[in-house]
């Protein structure tokens, strides 16, 4: 079973073919048949392992209606508006994969994921990281361990990189190894968010942003607040952020 992309207008054609090359899924058009839409969906809708659906929040709720059954057999569910604002989970989280279905959906086109399961809720922290390539699972766990210090690494929420480094090996050897979401962030948008402590002429020829890790850390939450600038070790850095009403 493929995931489908759902389209609720022809206007949103553009962004449904681009998701359905980058999740290798495919793309469902309604109005291509006399069929209500609605009627369509309950009957497709658990022949899919996944569904993106490009619409609003209030289409997708009436959508959804008397159709799932258990969330450990129902088909995640990412919506999507078309503008690609925001990717948010709204249905098998955890079991079905909506989380880390929202966060590729988010890579794909710019999208902020939302996420709004309890257990990303309790998890106050964010890594921003940057790396030399070729820098393996390993080293990037002990640059991490040296910079959240006394913290615990089972307190972070998610992981932020340029998106030159969205295909580094070792970063997704290293989240894949803790069940982190990996967050990627264009060279523009890090521009455009300069928090940096120490800019660094090097990564601003390599990348075109003038730092990685901190305004990654700190793109993370829109209250975040820098605990750990900028560490580095063996070709990796890290910083580290938290939300704003958390101790420091």
């Amino acid at each position: 079973m493929t995931t489908g992309v759902w389209l609720v207008r022809p206007e949103a054609e553009a962004l449904g073919v681009h998701l359905a090359r980058a999740l290798g899924a495919d793309v469902v058009r309604p109005w291509l048949t006399d069929e209500r839409p609605r009627a369509q969906f309950a009957r497709a809708f658990h022949e899919r392992r996944a569904w993106v659906l490009v619409m609003t929040t209030g289409i997708a709720t009436r959508y959804l209606e008397g159709l799932p059954v258990d969330k450990r057999t129902d088909p995640a569910v990412v919506v999507l508006d078309e503008a690609a604002r925001y990717a948010v989970s709204l249905l098998s989280g955890h079991e079905g994969g909506a989380n880390a279905l929202a966060y590729t959906v988010a890579n794909a086109t710019g999208a902020t994921p939302v996420i709004t399961t309890a257990t990303e809720a309790t998890k106050p922290l964010v890594l921003g990281i940057g790396c030399r390539k070729g820098v393996p699972a390993d080293t990037i766990e002990e640059a991490v361990q040296l910079a959240l210090g006394a913290r615990d690494l089972r307190e972070v929420r998610e992981v932020g990189t340029i998106d030159l480094k969205a295909r580094e090996p070792g970063l997704l050897d290293f989240c894949a190894r803790h069940a982190l979401p990996l967050r990627v962030y264009r060279a523009a948008d890090l521009t455009a968010r300069p928090w940096v402590t120490a800019p660094s002429a090097w990564v601003q020829r390599t990348t075109g942003a003038v730092g990685v890790c901190e305004p990654c850390a700190l793109l993370g939450s829109p209250r975040a607040r820098l605990i750990t600038p900028k560490t580095t070790l063996n070709g990796v850095a890290v910083a580290v952020a938290t939300d704003a009403w958390e101790a420091a």
